[in-house]
């Protein structure tokens, strides 16, 4: 049941007594009334008291809010997506629950970074497999090389090791050499690719 910010304040104690917001939610609805904010947007049972702070700081900072108070969004994803509102990223790239927050942070780090987040923006990737690709397009890497849910997230690190140092990673960059077997072949290339010290000295 929503509520109006006149029925809410009307009714604050009633609610309190009937035991339809516990105690940290009523200092959201509360917090919010003192701060002239549009309380009926969240003053909700079926949102918890942080997925209240979230939508009440937004309200304060005047974002459209609309966009993550849901109750289907944890308090973790209306953060991700309320502090891409505050960047002025693109929210709609990863406000969906398909994504955990996790994916949702490096989607938004992404978009506020300006790399080509459409390279990883997908839910088959985690979020650490989402860095690896983010720090390598960021780095203005071939990530192609190992943008394949196929490879786990620290394969992807030895591959993307690889091709910042300038290996030819296509000796290794296959997802059935374990990640110890690629760093054994990455540190071998680089020991090649040493310059050897000339003779006498």
């Amino acid at each position: 049941m929503n509520i109006s910010i006149e029925d809410a304040k009307a009714s604050l104690i009633e609610n309190s007594i009937e035991g339809e917001f516990n105690e940290l939610e009523m200092f959201h609805i509360k917090k919010g009334l003192e701060e002239g904010v549009d309380v009926s947007l969240y003053a909700d049972p079926k949102n918890n008291w942080l997925q209240m702070k979230w939508i009440r700081l937004g309200l304060e900072e005047g974002l459209d809010v609309s966009s993550y108070a849901d109750p289907k969004y944890n308090w973790k994803q209306m953060k991700e997506i309320c502090w891409g509102l505050v960047s002025g990223v693109d929210i709609f790239v990863y406000s969906d629950t398909k994504y955990d927050w996790l994916q949702m942070r490096e989607i938004r780090l992404g978009l506020e970074k300006g790399v080509d987040v459409s390279v990883y923006a997908d839910p088959k990737y985690n979020w650490n497999q989402m860095w690896q690709m983010s720090d390598g397009l960021e780095k203005g890497l071939k990530v192609s090389v190992y943008a394949d849910p196929k490879y786990n997230s620290w394969q992807m690190y030895e591959i993307r090791e690889g091709l910042e140092k300038g290996l030819d990673v296509s000796i290794y960059a296959d997802p059935k050499f374990s990640k110890e077997q690629m760093l054994e072949t990455r540190k071998k290339l680089e020991e090649k690719k040493k310059p050897k010290k000339e003779k006498g000295r």
